[in-house]
C-alpha cells in the first residue's frame, strides 16, 4: 500500500486526549497532528520518538498532518512501527487479492464491511461458490516489549472479546472464520497474547479458538513511501 505522499519527519512532543499528537518536525515547524489510533500505545507515545506524518491540503480538515508511524527501539536498533488503525484491513485486503496469503486463498470474492452477528460489521467477507463464505477479522497490532515478539491487545477490549464471539457463531453456523492480527512493524518474529493487559480477551480468544475459529498473524515491513504485508509469524497463545 503506497502511502498518501511523501512522509514528513519530526520528533514527539507529546500525545494528548488519545486523537491528537504535538510534533516540532525537522524544519523546525511545531504542528498538532491527528492521532488515528484509539487504543493505549503502549510503549510508543515516549516525547522525543521519531516520527513520520502525513499531510493533506483538504480545506475541510481541521489539522493537515496525520500521525502515520514511530520508530520503536528494544535495543538491536530502530524499526518504523505502523499507529494508523485506518489501515489494516486495506493491507489485508490487498494482501488477500495478490494471494499472498496462502491461509485465504482461492475466494472469488471479496467484500468489505458486511453485516453480521449482533449489529455488527465483519471487516472481510470472502465468498467462494465451492469453499462458502470466510469471515475475517482484523486487528491492528503494534505493541512489542520483547525484541522480536508483537503482543495483541495493547489495553482491555471488550469490543475484540465480543468479535471472538460473534466469529464463534459463524463457525457454529458452518461458516469459516478467521482473526488476522496484522503486525505493524518488521522486527517481529512471532505473536502472543498479552494476558496481562486484557486477561478477558485472552479468555474469550481460548473459547473461540475451541470453537474452529482460526488465527494468523502478519508481518508488514514498513518504509515511509508504503507498507506492505511481508510474511505470516507463528502465533504462541
Amino acid at each position: 500500500m503506497r502511502l498518501p505522499g511523501p512522509l514528513t519527519r519530526g520528533t514527539l512532543v507529546q500525545r494528548y486526549k488519545r486523537f491528537l499528537a504535538d510534533v516540532r518536525l525537522d524544519d523546525g515547524r511545531a504542528v498538532t497532528a491527528t492521532c488515528p489510533n484509539t487504543g493505549s500505545m503502549m510503549g510508543l507515545t515516549a516525547p522525543g520518538s521519531v516520527v513520520w506524518l502525513s499531510e493533506s491540503d483538504r480545506p475541510t480538515r481541521k489539522y493537515r498532518f496525520t500521525w502515520e508511524m514511530v520508530e520503536a527501539d528494544l535495543g538491536a536498533g530502530p524499526t518504523l512501527v505502523g499507529i494508523n488503525t485506518s489501515h489494516p484491513n486495506k493491507l489485508v485486503a490487498e494482501a488477500i487479492e495478490a494471494r499472498r496469503v496462502k491461509a485465504l486463498a482461492g475466494y472469488a470474492g471479496l467484500r468489505r464491511e458486511v453485516k453480521y452477528g449482533r449489529n455488527s460489521r465483519i471487516d472481510l467477507l470472502l465468498e467462494c461458490s465451492d469453499k462458502g463464505l470466510c469471515y475475517v477479522e482484523v486487528k491492528n497490532v503494534h505493541l512489542s516489549r520483547r525484541h522480536g515478539l508483537a503482543e495483541f491487545p495493547d489495553s482491555v477490549t471488550e469490543r475484540g472479546a465480543k468479535h471472538l464471539a460473534e466469529m464463534s457463531d459463524m463457525v457454529r453456523a458452518g461458516h469459516r472464520a478467521v482473526m488476522v492480527y496484522l503486525i505493524q512493524r518488521a522486527d517481529a518474529k512471532k505473536l502472543c497474547l498479552a494476558r496481562d493487559v486484557d486477561p478477558g480477551y485472552g479468555a474469550a480468544f481460548d473459547q473461540a479458538r475451541a470453537a474452529g475459529v482460526e488465527a494468523i498473524a502478519l508481518r508488514c515491513r514498513l518504509t515511509p513511501e508504503e507498507i506492505v504485508v511481508d510474511r505470516t509469524v507463528p502465533i504462541t497463545a
